[in-house]
């Protein structure tokens, strides 16, 4: 049997980010070539494909795609690349993409597997709310400028430890700006997931099961998660410390944010496990 548009649609955009991460890994280093041209045409492509996939699965479905992990992890790769794009652009600088697009392969890769259900079901009564759409999507936007943020902080630490004159040193950009680049994206991202991760999840909490909280694992852990971030920022903006401990605050943060997704969804039971 054939598959849905929108899910040749998804796997397009998995091939195509493939190929742009092999290629990235293999021509980080240059600025010009068909092999870098190559590379951006393809993230690209792979953005629209996923892009339209989205948009052609919201009209079938009738509801915005952020209610399973198929979705979901669909969703999230997409607004990753779309900041990834916009940073790429900015700040002309390919060598980002060798550490943030891995992750977004592995998320493709996970909604890509066979065990992962790719049907449209109808929605439960618990996800019948505009708040869960808003609770969703800005969850996801915020980890996605966490994701950025991760992929930098990995830089950073490697930065570190290369001798000016090295390959990385030439290749990368200075400590202080691969430093500023994680704030900025946490400082952007911190709102966002706050607002939609805690306050819009709280909301929906009291309309699905009557409850603003109820101490339900994927709730912890994202408020676990939320703390990671907001000791980030008080080391960095209260105390001024940067460096080593924040680059490593932001990537337990974004670990963080990992096993929220999928730690609690297949190790730990309660009432998100649907999604």
């Amino acid at each position: 049997m054939s598959q849905p548009i929108d899910v040749n649609l998804f796997y397009l955009a998995f091939v195509c980010y493939s190929l742009t991460m092999i290629i990235y890994f293999l021509s980080f280093w240059k600025k010009t070539g068909i092999l870098v041209k190559t590379g951006s045409v393809l993230l690209i492509f792979g953005f629209v494909f996923q892009l339209i996939g989205l948009v052609i699965r919201s009209v079938e479905a009738k509801f915005m795609p952020v209610t399973n992990m198929y979705e979901s992890l669909n969703f999230f790769s997409c607004t990753i690349v779309l900041f990834y794009i916009i940073m790429e652009i900015k700040l002309k600088n390919r060598s980002f993409g060798v550490f943030i697009l891995p992750v977004v392969f592995l998320l493709m890769a996970f909604s890509s597997l066979p065990t992962t259900s790719k049907e449209i079901v109808p929605l439960i009564p618990a996800l019948q709310s505009q708040w869960l759409v808003w609770h969703v999507v800005l969850s996801f936007i915020g980890e996605s400028a966490f994701a950025l943020a991760f992929g930098t902080s990995i830089m950073y630490l490697i930065r570190q430890k290369s001798k000016e004159d090295s390959f990385v040193s030439r290749i990368f950009p200075n400590l202080s700006e691969l430093d500023k680049i994680s704030y900025r994206a946490i400082i952007i991202g911190f709102p966002i997931f706050t607002i939609g991760a805690l306050i819009f999840g709280a909301v929906w909490a009291k309309y699905a099961w009557g409850d603003y909280w109820s101490w339900d694992p994927k709730e912890t852990w994202a408020l676990i998660t939320w703390i990671v971030y907001a000791l980030y920022l008080h080391v960095r903006v209260v105390h001024g410390r940067r460096g080593n401990i924040t680059a490593w605050i932001s990537i337990v943060g974004f670990l963080a944010t990992m096993f929220t997704l999928f730690g609690v969804n297949y190790l730990l039971s309660g009432l998100h496990s649907y999604m």
